[in-house]
């Protein structure tokens, strides 16, 4: 396969209040040219974009395409299952808005202390090795949020899985948090074939500070700017694929345009990433990747990754980018959606956030910034 796959997390919509409106028309522009240019792999899970995005899949690949021509990942997290039998009517739900009679992929979602315990206790891995060889699914692994040493018990407690999907990219590289290098050798050091996910971070790195991109262009004029965070993840050994959750025909493209033939970054643009990390990491105040899963879960509906992303806008993450508008922006999405000082502090989203973001302190933040000022 070639290295990009088509994250389904982040589809163009035909209202940016609402997930769940899929732009079913653009969205299959951008599946027929991925298609076209020779890429097959397209990641979904059972809560992205409010629950449709396996509904998407069968609109715009499985029933338009060949089952063989295609490769489909889809992802069971476990905090939406109390028993085997709940799990097993995911998985046949899963199928069913998909439109698919098996996955060429398939992952217990969101690996971390808390997912593991209950993965154990709901014996969620034998129940996917089960699956395995049944012959409803081809591959098996899991996704990963965690530190190095809780990735060595996974691997450990679930030595058939066949690949490990990590965050990687060149912010988080070297991140005591996030630990993309350590959780990346240690996965190496199984022997597991590595996919990769949030590469682009959510977009951070799609639209870096102006001293980042100058020195970006200044090596490579040519390239996005994106484009480095991809070729960063897809060079690395055993890396098989690099996820990327388009939003427009236009990051399509772009994607492509590189991907299609693939060079790696030569000595000269890892030097130049490691200079952009700094500066990088000098101006964003909330490293949220704007997955969304913590707004699927919050019980108020307040859309915590856009007000977090609306907050690093304002504290100057995107600095001389000319953009001011993010209080009269956070004022309108009130005017839809609960505000950041509705939370209740239930703790929910803390439960599901693959970054381990405080995000009931964070929201506090948020609402004295915006609405006390």
């Amino acid at each position: 396969m070639k290295k990009l796959g088509f994250g389904l997390m982040r589809l163009p919509l035909t209202d940016p209040n609402d997930e769940a409106k899929i732009d079913i028309e653009q969205a299959k522009k951008m599946v027929d040219l991925f298609m076209g240019k020779g890429f097959t792999y397209f990641d979904t899970a059972w809560m992205y974009h409010e629950y449709k995005s396996e509904d998407a899949v069968k609109t715009l690949i499985s029933s338009r395409y060949p089952r063989e021509s295609f490769c489909l990942a889809t992802k069971m997290h476990v905090d939406f299952a109390d028993s085997p039998e709940d799990l097993d009517r995911i998985f046949k739900r899963q199928l069913e808005k998909c439109g698919v009679e098996y996955f060429d992929y398939y992952l217990l979602h969101d690996q971390n202390t808390r997912i593991f315990k209950k993965c154990r206790e709901l014996g969620a891995f034998e129940w996917l090795k089960e699956k395995k060889a049944l012959g409803l699914v081809r591959k098996i692994g899991f996704s990963f949020h965690d530190g190095a040493d809780v990735l060595e018990e996974v691997l450990a407690a679930f030595p058939e899985a066949d690949f490990v999907q990590l965050q990687i990219n060149y912010i988080d590289w070297d991140s005591e948090a996030i630990q993309s290098r350590l959780n990346y050798e240690t996965a190496r050091r199984h022997s597991k074939e590595i996919i990769v996910m949030e590469p682009v971070k959510g977009g951070t790195l799609a639209s870096v500070p102006d001293e980042a991109e100058h020195l970006m262009r200044s090596v490579q004029p040519g390239w996005s700017i994106p484009s480095w965070a991809i070729r960063f993840a897809a060079g690395l050994p055993g890396v098989i694929m690099v996820l990327s959750g388009m939003s427009s025909l236009a990051q399509m493209e772009d994607n492509l345009s590189y991907m299609e033939h693939f060079h790696p970054l030569g000595q000269t643009e890892r030097d130049v990433l490691r200079r952009v990390v700094r500066i990088i990491s000098g101006r964003t105040v909330i490293p949220c990747t704007s997955c969304a899963y913590c707004t699927t879960m919050c019980p108020v509906h307040i859309p915590i990754f856009k007000y977090f992303s609306l907050y690093n806008q304002d504290s100057r993450e995107l600095e001389g980018k000319g953009d001011t508008s993010a209080k009269e922006n956070y004022g309108e999405l009130t005017q839809v959606f609960a505000g950041a000082g509705e939370c209740i502090r239930c703790g929910a989203c803390e439960r599901i956030c693959p970054q381990l973001l405080p995000i009931r302190s964070l929201l506090a933040d948020v609402a004295d910034y915006f609405e006390k000022s």
